[in-house]
């Protein structure tokens, strides 16, 4: 008899009325969400517009769905294609199966295409939702504890998953919960991504190459746990493989992107930068405007009290104004001397 197990739902889809909430469905959902929210404002600090992030999403994440479910089918196509299938399921997205490398490739070229249509170069922005991304898949995983899908190996440790459902050739029975690993390795890497942008300040894609890589790392070895059906090459699975590949491919951008083009990108959405200045002219603006207007407040009252000046004396105010090293005439000898000096000319001429 266990003691302590993580229960599995005994359903994956609610119903409200005749509308199916599946929760499959919702963890991929509040994933792109996250993505999302998180990535613009990291795009922000970078120096780019509100709002681009979700703008180029909206082409990024229809493109990645259907990476992550090509991934997925061609892979896995005796599920669809073989003798007694139906290759209808094939499009049932919602019953699960989403490869995360035909998700992230195919995703990739909808952002390439939107980031090209606003003129943003695609690396500064990959770099900046690559966290997001990283979370994102965190919360996806989830969608897999409401399949019961995506379980370990057999096991009786405390935090064992309990499997309760027989259909596609499902055993009950306490498995690693491979999906929680999964889980907690992505909220690792997307911490870990944040925090080498800021120490080093990866630039040109380097930050979303080290997602990349510290992903496959993870996917290596949980990977080898899972017990579902997978076609296997010299006894590695094949997400074993491509995750080796894909980790290669990524470590070895980093340090060739590292030596060519070294530091972070000075600009990343042309036109931002102007936008910002705009709106410190018409007095919107905010944060660096806010403290000059506080330093400007603030040196008033000093120069006011400056030692011979006359109250009332705006001659002198404005002359010292006008003076940048602070060597113009005092307020004291403003407005007399200069009429005296004026009559005495008009003197000589009439002279």
């Amino acid at each position: 008899m266990e003691l302590a197990y993580i229960p599995s739902p005994s359903h994956g889809v609610l119903y409200l009325g005749p509308i199916p909430l599946r929760g499959y469905a919702f963890c991929i959902i509040i994933g792109v969400f996250v993505a999302v929210w998180l990535g613009n404002r990291r795009w922000i600090a970078r120096g780019g517009r509100a709002g681009t992030v979700a703008d180029i999403a909206v082409w990024a994440v229809p493109f990645g769905l259907v990476g992550g479910r090509l991934y997925h089918v061609i892979t896995d196509y005796e599920l669809y294609f073989s003798e007694g299938r139906d290759w209808v399921d094939a499009f049932k997205v919602w019953q699960g199966g989403l490869g995360i490398w035909g998700a992230v490739a195919l995703g990739a070229v909808g952002a390439w295409i939107g980031a090209r249509r606003r003129g943003i170069p695609l690396p500064a922005y990959a770099d900046a939702v690559a966290p997001g991304i990283a979370f994102a898949q965190a919360i996806g995983r989830w969608g897999n504890w409401f399949n019961q899908e995506l379980y370990g190996r057999e096991t009786h440790v405390p935090w064992a998953l309990h499997i309760t459902s027989s259909e596609g050739g499902r055993v009950p029975g306490y498995y690693h919960p491979t999906f929680l690993y999964e889980s907690l390795w992505c909220v690792g890497v997307a911490l870990l991504v944040m925090w080498a942008d800021r120490r080093f300040r990866l630039g040109h894609g380097r930050a979303f190459a080290l997602y990349v890589a510290a992903y496959c790392v993870g996917r290596g070895w949980i990977e080898y746990m899972r017990v579902d059906d997978a076609h296997h090459i010299l006894g590695l699975r094949l997400n074993d493989w491509t995750a080796l590949i894909v980790f290669l491919l990524a470590v070895t951008y980093i340090v060739v992107s590292a030596k060519k083009r070294p530091g972070r990108e000075a600009v990343v959405e042309p036109g931002a930068a102007a936008d910002a200045s705009g709106e410190a002219a018409d007095g919107t603006g905010t944060g660096a405007e806010a403290q000059d207007d506080d330093r400007t407040g603030a040196e008033e009252p000093a120069a006011a009290a400056k030692p011979g000046d006359r109250p009332g004396d705006k001659t002198g105010d404005q002359g010292a104004a006008k003076d940048p090293d602070g060597a113009g005439d005092d307020a004291a000898a403003g407005a007399e001397p200069a009429a005296a000096a004026k009559d005495e000319a008009e003197s000589a001429k009439k002279g």
